[in-house]
């Protein structure tokens, strides 16, 4: 096994577990705890982890992102559910946006049923998802690939996305605060995804319940910029009293089928 694979197995203990032990490791893995110490010190200079006596806990800064191989394969039903969800709303023949978050895996492979959509991104991973669909114009924003990330960003993923006019923009965040906003962990993508809301007539935020009342570093837009929020399960009251102040439809799978 190769130290980044370990490394990522690793990731995906501490997602779930919340901690790692060194001991433990080298058993399961079949490897001195040197090497996982060593293992351990990488994630923690990567920010990923917290290295401590014994062994390492995750890193909860929400301006800290996992590799987007990790974030797949966290909140799997939610992902699904809020996919669903967004299928009904999006029309054949509709030109829409999806941003680079692993919700908008889900979203790509969800929408595949319907005909003659162009779909613009920025994110590698939809492109490939959609790669198999003949009848979809799917066009690349261009930009520089971030490493770890499966996105093109920068001045020309900018100006890409920046060239077209969509009925519809999906993108999902780090954080949904009430004073903060939308936020998310790197100006690199808040840039592109303020670039989206621009381009679009109907502005979709695709968050599962984790995102409410937290914020990352770098913020995308005010909430009120959003028309309908889609998510996972039904928000607290609070927000769904601010998203009808604000005018804003918020979708979750216990209302969806009324709508």
């Amino acid at each position: 096994m190769l130290a980044v694979e370990r490394r990522n197995m690793i990731l995906e203990e501490l997602q779930q577990n919340k901690k790692v032990i060194v001991s433990d490791l080298a058993r399961s893995f079949e490897v001195s705890e040197e090497t996982i110490r060593r293992d351990l010190e990488k994630l923690d200079r990567d920010g990923l982890a917290i290295k401590s006596y014994g062994g390492a806990v995750i890193n909860e800064n929400t301006s800290i992102d996992m590799p987007f191989n990790i974030r797949k394969k966290k909140n799997i039903g939610g992902k699904q559910a809020i996919a669903e969800i967004i299928k009904g709303l999006v029309d054949d023949g509709d030109h829409i946006i999806l941003d680079p978050s692993t919700t908008a895996v889900f979203i790509a492979k969800a929408l595949k049923d319907k005909k003659h959509l162009t779909v613009i991104t920025n994110s590698i991973e939809v492109m490939i998802e959609l790669s198999d669909v003949s009848d979809w114009n799917i066009i690349s924003s261009g930009g520089s690939m971030r490493e770890g990330y499966l996105a093109l960003v920068g001045p020309r993923a900018v100006e890409g996305l920046g060239s077209y006019n969509v009925e519809k923009v999906i993108l999902s965040c780090k954080g949904v605060d009430m004073q903060k906003g939308i936020t998310d962990g790197s100006e690199l993508f808040s840039e592109t995804k303020k670039t989206m809301i621009n381009s679009a007539r109907q502005r979709i935020l695709a968050v599962d319940h984790t995102k409410f009342d937290t914020y990352a570093f770098s913020k995308i837009c005010s909430v009120g910029d959003m028309d309908m929020v889609v998510t996972d399960e039904k928000p607290q009251d609070k927000w769904l009293e601010e998203f009808a102040a604000l005018g804003i439809k918020c979708l979750y799978p216990q209302n969806a089928e009324l709508q």
